[in-house]
């Protein structure tokens, strides 16, 4: 009777034990998520934008800069001031992206200046390659200019422009910041400057073209090692300088 007593509490008291575990379990299990404060829903936990750079970014875009060279009926070429006008185009166009810039040279058709007009294109192509613009950097596009007395000619290039951030945002309590994330306004106001300040926008997109080699140098400089010669340069006596005895004096 005593053995099967004990064998039947120790059963009965196997629910029991159970519902204990169960209970405490819960218990923490409440105690950690009372802990747990509230997020963003819309973010992904475990990571968050903080460079200046992702939160605030400089907008680089596109934007049209003409230039109306004005052509009377009986013209011959440009003026001076018109070649100085275009040269300085030229020159802004040059420094406006990587190397990159095409120029639209927009020349009116059917007009009554329509010969004058065509002088004014050549000389200012001549301008241009001088200034350092090669045939595929140059497009000559006719309109239709039928009626008009001395439609202006208009050369125009794609300017890239840099546009900073909107600052002053600050919408969190500086006092008070448990997850020590920036402030969502810092680096705001650098990246505004950096637009401001930037004397070539394009810079912002990537690297410069390279200049072609001069390869005159390089190919004499080349023959000179496959003889076996001396690769430096040729210096007369003038140019060379003597150390030897020449401490004491």
């Amino acid at each position: 009777m005593t053995t099967t007593s004990t064998k039947s509490s120790t059963v009965k008291g196997r629910p029991a034990q159970t519902a204990i575990r169960f209970a405490i379990t819960a218990a923490l299990a409440f105690q950690v998520a009372g802990c747990k404060t509230t997020e963003d829903p819309t973010r992904v936990a475990g990571w968050e934008l903080t460079s200046p750079a992702q939160n605030h970014p400089i907008m680089v875009s596109q934007q049209p800069e003409t230039l109306k060279i004005a052509v009377p009926r009986h013209a011959n070429g440009l003026s001076p001031s018109q070649r100085a006008d275009v040269l300085s185009f030229a020159q802004s166009a040059r420094m406006s992206d990587a190397g990159n810039t095409r120029l639209v040279i927009a020349a009116p058709s059917g007009s009554a200046n329509e010969t004058a007009a065509i002088a004014t294109v050549h000389d200012t192509s001549a301008i241009l390659r001088e200034a350092g613009f090669t045939d595929s950097n140059i497009n000559i596009e006719p309109f239709d200019a039928a009626g008009q007395s001395q439609p202006a000619v208009q050369l125009s290039f794609l300017r890239y422009v840099a546009e900073g951030p909107e600052c002053g945002n600050f919408p969190t309590n500086l006092a008070r910041n448990p997850r020590n994330l920036p402030a969502p306004n810092f680096g705001c106001t650098s990246q505004k400057n950096l637009a401001a300040m930037v004397l070539n926008p394009a810079d912002l997109l990537g690297p410069r073209k390279m200049d072609p080699r001069p390869s005159e140098r390089r190919q004499e400089t080349w023959q000179k090692y496959i003889k076996g010669e001396s690769t430096g340069a040729q210096k007369s006596q003038e140019e060379t300088v003597s150390t030897s005895g020449s401490g004491g004096q």
